[in-house]
């Protein structure tokens, strides 16, 4: 909320400079010092110019819940990426709440980090996540940016009621791990009208999500929208009521997804829908997968125990680029049950698409191609 007695905090009377070259994480952590020791509502002015931000930490609990932060300039990573690479995260939010971030870039400059893993040397740090909100509620981001994050660039992790719209995310297709926005242990989190195009999951989903709402997106490059992976723990929290719906897959290695490993697991999914996305020339266009096992280690042989029932796919069209454009491969022990599709249209080559189905049980309404195999 805004309020026309809210004071302000303005991080060059902290002491930060926009030049960046100067880390300038004092000056936000002592403006936020004051905004949270506010007791009315209170906004952190971040203006025009590259500010340089080591990592830094912004901890509830506050006076007030209307804490905004109004960034019309850029937030600068260091560019040696072994600074932040070892700490795994860049900019953390924990126990907060009615926190907001309006506008702003973000700039995690990891393409040299990338570059160290992709060339296979092995000494390279694991990256830091850009920004993550923990242990928080009725947090509100609009208008971000988040350019070249090292790592993750948004995790919503244990918060409720999240708001993320226009948002926008950009990576090289070949960045390893940089997830747009990851959510997980999160009830009553909502996504709209945001454009991510990045190395890995436009939006993945883990355990212990609940009541998540994602709209309006345009993914690619980038492997789709994914939940999981899932059933990595052997006890793990369940996904259920999800709705993904008016998306865009372009170039994309998946386009909706849910992967678990193939182990013993007490996880599920369930009450899922993904209606109206188009599919321009994604791999696989709808996927399930519940023989992950990357490197072949801790699962061969072995079954996925999280069970994925009642999944809803609703006015899925366009096109794959490859031959099995449905690809239900469940789990031997736990079949898929309740997997309803509607008015479904994937050709490939300009050819109707084929279907596989392994384990996998359910219904169709409408015309469905490529022909169902459940």
């Amino acid at each position: 909320m805004r309020n026309a007695a809210a004071a302000t905090f303005n991080v060059l009377n902290f002491g930060a400079k926009a030049d960046g070259r100067t880390d300038s994480a004092k000056a936000f952590t002592g403006a936020w010092v004051h905004a949270c020791a506010s007791a009315q509502p209170a906004s952190i002015m971040v203006p025009p110019g590259r500010f340089l931000v080591g990592s830094i930490t912004f901890s509830g609990q506050c006076a007030n819940k209307a804490i905004s932060f109004e960034i019309q300039g850029t937030l600068v990573a260091p560019s040696d990426y072994n600074i932040l690479g070892k700490k795994g995260n860049w900019i953390v939010f924990e126990h907060v709440d009615g926190v907001s971030i309006r506008g702003g870039l973000l700039d995690g400059q990891g393409t040299a980090l990338w570059n160290c893993k992709n060339s296979g040397k092995g000494s390279c740090p694991s990256g830091a996540t850009t920004l993550l909100f923990s242990n928080s509620n009725n947090i509100f981001i609009s208008g971000l940016s988040s350019l070249n994050s090292q790592l993750f660039n948004i995790v919503i992790n244990e918060c409720q009621n999240v708001m993320v719209q226009g948002v926008s995310v950009t990576a090289a297709g070949n960045s390893p791990n940089t997830d747009g926005i990851h959510v997980q242990g999160s009830s009553h989190v909502t996504i709209l009208s945001s454009k991510i195009r990045t190395g890995d999951d436009c939006i993945s989903i883990g355990p212990g999500t609940t009541n998540l709402w994602i709209e309006n997106i345009a993914c690619g490059p980038g492997h789709g929208i994914s939940i999981g992976s899932l059933g990595k723990e052997l006890k793990e929290a369940g996904v259920q009521n999800v709705t993904v719906k008016t998306v865009t897959f372009t170039g994309t290695q998946n386009g909706v997804r849910i992967k678990s490993w193939g182990r013993p697991s007490t996880g599920f999914v369930r009450d899922v829908i993904f209606q109206d996305a188009i599919m321009v020339n994604a791999q696989n266009p709808i996927l399930i997968d519940q023989n992950y096992c990357p490197d072949n280690e801790g699962c061969p042989g072995q079954a996925s125990g999280v069970k994925i029932s009642d999944v809803t796919y609703k006015n899925i069209h366009g096109t794959s680029a490859t031959e099995v454009a449905v690809n239900f491969d469940c789990s031997p022990k736990n079949p898929c049950s309740g997997i309803k599709l509607e008015d479904v249209k994937l050709t490939y080559k300009n050819q109707v698409a084929q279907a596989s189905c392994v384990h996998a049980a359910g219904t169709t309404l409408g015309s469905v191609q490529p022909e169902n195999c459940l």
